[in-house]
């Protein structure tokens, strides 16, 4: 088994040590942060980030980045998409080149409209990446409640490699080769999941959630085939299993974030307030650029982008959108 190394210790990083812990292969977390570390090794566990969840003591936990990457064959990388380009240059000097890396991180980076694998690429210089996205709570996953995920690379091998790797009786993992899709499901559900977040705040019902989230997928799938990805990633476990999770989750930061908005808490204090990354925000702005780029509507993304810069408030944003000019469901069909 080749050593495994981690690169981040919050939620995802420490669930997917705890996971790969419970099949008896041990990874090492790497984190910058001594303090961090430190506090980890300490309680064998992140008290903030994923309470309740202890690690085994054969996990490592490192902010060596020297002793922690050093003959690692693979590297999960779980950090924020805002984060993804620095921590890859910090550590870029101790890594095997030759090393297969598995992108957990969802988003695009601002300025370049870069998906986290072609930051890794452009960072490392490698194409042996592969991406593992779906609906998967980092709460849930390390603790073995069944879940589904897609590992996605342009690399047959590497793909049922890493399938091989994490598949169990509690994770069942499918492949794909539409790296793309996949990649812009994951940032793009989170853009939609903070509105419908918005709209819980605000008191609106069921009704509601779904409409946003029929539309909001539809939204993303037809930027997605505008950008080459296949339509039918959108409507698999990367795009709507990967939504549904988000929106109607508790576990989920951008729908926590989006209630206390539509609470009527000042969007930059709600985003504070969760004390985590909270995605959505971040990739709301790339997402909109993006739809103007490509010349495709997306009338919920602009909408949040439009609160976001304080330029709509939510009630207005929400008016808006219900009483643009009627139209057939699919007119593009």
């Amino acid at each position: 088994m080749e050593k495994i190394t981690i690169i981040g210790a919050g939620g995802m990083g420490c669930a997917l040590a705890a996971y790969l812990a419970a099949k008896g292969i041990y990874s090492t977390i790497y984190t910058p942060f001594a303090d961090e570390a430190s506090s980890i090794l300490e309680e064998r566990e992140n008290s903030k980030k994923l309470p309740g969840i202890l690690l085994d003591p054969g996990i490592v936990i490192s902010d060596d980045k020297i002793s922690a990457f050093n003959n690692a064959g693979i590297v999960l990388v779980a950090v924020p998409s805002r984060v993804m380009r620095h921590s890859l240059e910090y550590i870029s000097d101790s890594l095997d080149k030759n090393a297969i890396f598995v992108c957990c991180s969802k988003g695009i980076e601002a300025g370049t409209h870069y998906m986290m694998s072609q930051v890794i690429d452009d960072v490392i210089k490698t194409e042996d990446i592969v991406i593992l996205s779906g609906p998967s709570h980092a709460e849930e996953l390390a603790r073995n409640v069944p879940t589904a995920m897609i590992a996605a690379s342009k690399n047959r091998d590497l793909a049922v490699l890493i399938q091989d790797l994490f598949i169990s009786e509690s994770l069942r993992i499918y492949t794909s080769d539409d790296v793309s899709g996949v990649e812009l499901a994951g940032a793009l559900k989170n853009v939609i999941a903070l509105c419908a977040g918005i709209a819980d705040g605000l008191g609106y019902g069921d009704n509601t959630k779904a409409a946003l989230m029929t539309r909001g997928m539809l939204e993303i799938a037809r930027l997605g085939a505008r950008m080459g990805a296949k339509r039918e990633t959108f409507f698999g476990l990367a795009g709507i299993g990967d939504l549904i999770v988000t929106c109607t989750s508790m576990h989920s930061r951008n729908r926590r974030a989006g209630i206390r908005i539509g609470e009527g808490m000042d969007i930059e204090e709600s985003i504070k307030s969760i004390q985590m990354t909270v995605e959505g925000y971040d990739t709301c702005k790339p997402a909109y650029e993006l739809s103007l780029k490509y010349q495709v509507p997306m009338p919920i993304t602009e909408a949040l982008f439009r609160i976001i810069n304080k330029e709509l408030d939510v009630r207005t944003a929400v008016s808006d959108l219900m009483t643009r000019d009627k139209k057939d469901e699919f007119p593009d069909l």
